[in-house]
């Protein structure tokens, strides 16, 4: 599961992997060796009743995650798939080393520019983590980011008076895992607040860096979500804190120098549904803190400049009104813009003034449209950048702004991007003066590249593409859009990538091919480029994104029409996505390997039980599979709050019923399962390892001939493993066991010397 706030895509997740084959792909599967015996977990009924129904659990001891005997069938598990997946080591490492080797390794990140300084990042060739830097701005009225020296070595500075903010590989440390839950400069730029999390299970420690010396100061807080927002002045920040069932609830202003027990509690929200979490309007004029369920909002506003300052309420929240806020100055008039659903689930775009202010007085600026999702909106001094989505795919829409307070938009426009499957997006732009729009475009075959776009000429500037060595081009690529038909009639657009030619002079020959899906939260997984991936495309093989429903892709009702009630057509898309894409000769399913993660997890739980004829192998990542459980405990992180996207079996029978249904644990039975990759992490607290622990359990036991794998990351969470290394050779493995699926893990690439 994944809570409404604060925002984190399943993209996280998507660690998709590297080149054109000359051969044709083989009919089998690679012989593996002399097949090992897989751990059996012993079977201890607890049997629960809910609703008069009754409900035998053998697995659930395995919760016990501290009891040697738990860790011990973990570690066999390990064992297991090591010894399985033994004849894939040199593949894996193959894999690994192109992944490197198309990767530029000593790198640089676009600057950004914040007040008086432009930020970015280095990464370092044999580094996991990188640095932090920046340097002081040279030209006030210029926009234009310096170039760095990207050949710059760690010990040299990539522009003349580097200051190097944070070293993250020596905060990592020897620790398995490290992660930097965020950063914040102070408003004077002299401090640097930082989060991390050397555990996984998020809960991050902050410290603050004086920059001026370079000294950490005596303040530390723990038990932290994320990162911090600071005040308007130096000498206090927000954050928040979360509690037993890992939800945040509280939001707190700590004053420098003073100890975290005598911090100030601003906000706490006790109603379980909701999270909380601060954050302050680009033009710094506000500090906001919001209260979001699955389908309410609430926000509440504190004067940025004022250490004392107490909250007021914007808007009190009313059941399935959404809204968001941002502070513009529109024709010299202080103004709130509220991105709302009170008039349509598509979302309008409304102004109101910076005081409480009920939503009968709130007036349209963009009136709602049932053909374009309003995503988001972000207040500039002179402009307005709207985050849309239109005909499935995002985009990035500019209001330029007059002097007019009447009438104050001068100018609408989109950000157009060539391709049929573009994606684009607003980001990097931090600061409320600045006259360009940085701007991100990817696709399925171009590399994720960063533009500055000059509202006063509308020119677009190149500032950099992501690198990917050994001679790469796009046009060796091919990407399509194609579309499924559910069995409801609802047509679902799939997202496709392989190599040019690799389907045959005519365009027509199937090939292997991986299918990807997520399917919750409204949570979008549009087409962008993986340089990992090539390593599959390359030895034939295809890449497909399945947008169904229960994601956002298609508009508001795209994502309604795929939870709660709705929920099985989220199954229903997916495995109409399979079919399709064996039915038009894309693919045969023998060869057709489906991939999800934490939701998606889910949804490939549930698609193996509904029609596991479909696929020839699945993997899935931390995956929500035993959801009946862990939505009848409400004392399990995110449960209540996930109430509004799953139901509540505990309080409704019907919604016991319509879980148990497609409840992946549930519905195990003596299948024909194609082979299955389940991966996992122990100290994650958005799935608990133990629901990919006991459905694989159940698996063996229930279905003997079912050849099921469990993976277990004993140092990591729910985003898997840290450093960019670790995370290559994670990747690896999953690639190296989807290609012998596949046929394919005896096919190497074309020679390349850079490789």
């Amino acid at each position: 599961m994944s809570g409404p706030f604060p925002p984190q895509k399943a993209a996280e997740l998507h660690r998709n992997p590297p080149v054109p084959v000359d051969a044709q792909w083989p009919d089998t599967v690679t012989d593996v060796p002399a097949t090992p015996t897989p751990p059996v977990a012993a079977r201890r009924p607890v049997t629960a009743v809910h609703h008069g129904h009754s409900r035998t659990d053998d697995y659930d001891w395995l919760r016990a995650k501290d009891d040697p005997e738990v860790l011990a069938h973990l570690e066999a598990e390990n064992e297991h798939t090591q010894a399985r997946t033994a004849h894939l080591a040199d593949l894996r490492q193959q894999i690994f080393d192109e992944i490197k080797a198309r990767t530029l390794e000593t790198d640089l990140s676009v600057p950004t520019r914040v007040r008086g300084f432009w930020y970015y990042g280095r990464s370092f060739e044999g580094k996991q983590y990188g640095a932090s830097c920046r340097v002081r701005v040279t030209d006030p009225d210029s926009w234009t980011p310096p170039q760095p020296a990207e050949a710059a070595q760690p010990d040299e500075p990539a522009l003349p008076g580097e200051e190097v903010l944070l070293d993250l590989d020596a905060l990592a440390g020897e620790h398995e895992f490290f992660s930097l839950g965020g950063s914040s400069i102070s408003p004077d730029d002299n401090l640097l607040a930082y989060a991390t999390d050397v555990v996984g299970d998020e809960r991050y420690t902050v410290r603050v860096k004086d920059l001026t010396t370079g000294e950490l100061l005596a303040d530390e807080l723990t038990g932290v979500l994320g990162g911090v927002t600071w005040g308007g002045t130096p000498d206090h920040f927000y954050y928040s804190t979360i509690d037993e069932t890992w939800r945040p609830d509280k939001v707190w202003r700590h004053r420098l120098g003073t100890e975290q027990a005598d911090d100030e509690l601003v906000f706490h929200e006790p109603d379980a549904r909701y999270f909380v979490g601060a954050g302050r309007t680009r033009s710094r004029r506000y500090v906001v803190i919001v209260a979001s369920s699955k389908n309410t909002s609430e926000f509440h506003v504190l004067d940025a400049t004022d250490p004392a300052a107490e909250p007021w309420c914007f808007a009190a929240r009313e059941e399935g009104i959404e809204y968001s806020l941002d502070h513009a100055v529109l024709g010299g008039v202080d103004t709130f813009l509220v991105l709302h659903n009170a008039t349509g689930p598509e979302f309008e775009l409304a102004t109101a003034p910076p005081r409480p202010t009920p939503r009968t007085e709130w007036v349209p600026l963009l009136a709602h449209d049932p053909a374009v999702r309003l995503e988001d909106v972000d207040a500039y001094a002179d402009h307005l950048v709207v985050g849309q989505r239109s005909d499935g795919l995002p985009r990035v829409r500019i209001l330029e702004l007059g002097p007019d307070p009447a009438a104050p938009v001068t100018d609408d426009w989109l950000v157009d991007f060539p391709g049929e499957l573009s994606t684009s997006g607003a980001g990097g732009n931090p600061s409320f003066e600045q006259p360009t729009v940085r701007v991100g475009m990817t696709s399925m075959i171009e590399p994720s590249s960063v533009y500055d776009l000059d509202l006063r000429t509308r020119e677009r500037t190149l500032l950099k593409q992501a690198p990917v060595l050994g001679g790469y081009d796009p046009a060796d690529y091919e990407e399509h859009r194609v579309w499924a038909t559910a069995p409801d009639g609802v047509r679902v657009p799939i997202s496709v990538v392989h190599r040019r030619g690799v389907r045959g002079a005519d365009g027509t020959e199937p090939v292997p091919l991986l299918l990807y899906g997520y399917g919750a939260y409204e949570t979008s997984i549009d087409p962008y480029f993986s340089a990992a991936r090539l390593s599959m495309l390359d030895r034939g093989a295809a890449f497909a994104i399945a947008h169904v429903r229960g994601g956002g892709e298609l508009g508001r009702h795209w994502y309604d029409d795929g939870k709660l009630a709705h929920k099985q057509h989220t199954f229903d898309d997916f495995i109409a996505c399979a079919r399709h894409l064996v039915a038009t000769g894309w693919t045969t399913a023998d060869v057709l390997v489906a991939e999800g993660a934490s939701a998606g997890g889910l949804l490939m739980g549930a698609v193996a039980n509904q029609a596991p004829d479909a696929f020839g192998g699945i993997v899935t990542t931390v995956p929500f599979v035993d959801t009946l459980t862990s939505m009848l405990d409400a004392s399990l992180p995110l449960t209540v709050t996930e109430y509004d996207e799953w139901g509540n079996p505990e309080g409704d029978p019907e919604a016991y019923d319509l879980i148990a249904s497609y409840s992946p644990y549930d519905n195990v039975a003596d299948l024909p399962y194609p082979p299955i990759l389940a991966e996992t992490s122990i100290n994650d607290t958005r799935v608990l390892y133990v629901e990919p622990a006991k459905w694989v359990a159940k698996l063996r036991a229930t279905a003997p001939e079912a050849d099921v794998l469990l993976r277990i990351e004993m140092a990591a969470g729910h985003g898997g493993v840290s450093g960019r290394y670790r995370a290559w050779h994670d990747r690896a493995f999953s690639l190296a066991w989807i290609l012998d699926r596949m046929g394919l893990a005896g096919v190497g690439i074309p020679p390349n010397d850079s490789l």
